[in-house]
């Protein structure tokens, strides 16, 4: 599922007009997007939770020329699915 889809359904399911779906969608994650950037965790109870994780820099290798790069220190977005979710995607 795409974001359009998840706009569009939940246009279906409240009976929203698009524009107003598309409106709810956008300030959820716009707000999830904000939490991310002051540091802060974002839990959803029965889906997971996203935080920012911090790597250090390290020496790489470009794989084309065996080059050895410096790669630098980053932060990125971290999900963990959490364990309601797991369960029952887990159909074994």
């Amino acid at each position: 599922m795409n974001k359009s889809k998840l706009i569009e359904n939940l246009a279906q399911a409240v009976d929203l007009p698009l524009r107003k779906a598309e409106e709810v969608v956008n300030a959820v994650f716009g707000d999830m997007e904000k939490a991310l950037i002051r540091g802060e965790r974002v839990e959803i109870r029965g889906l997971g939770s996203f935080k920012v994780k911090k790597y250090d820099g390290y020496k790489g290798r470009n794989p084309k020329t065996g080059e050895v790069i410096d790669v630098t220190p980053k932060e990125l977005p971290f999900f963990k699915v959490g364990k309601e979710l797991k369960e029952r995607v887990d159909i074994n």
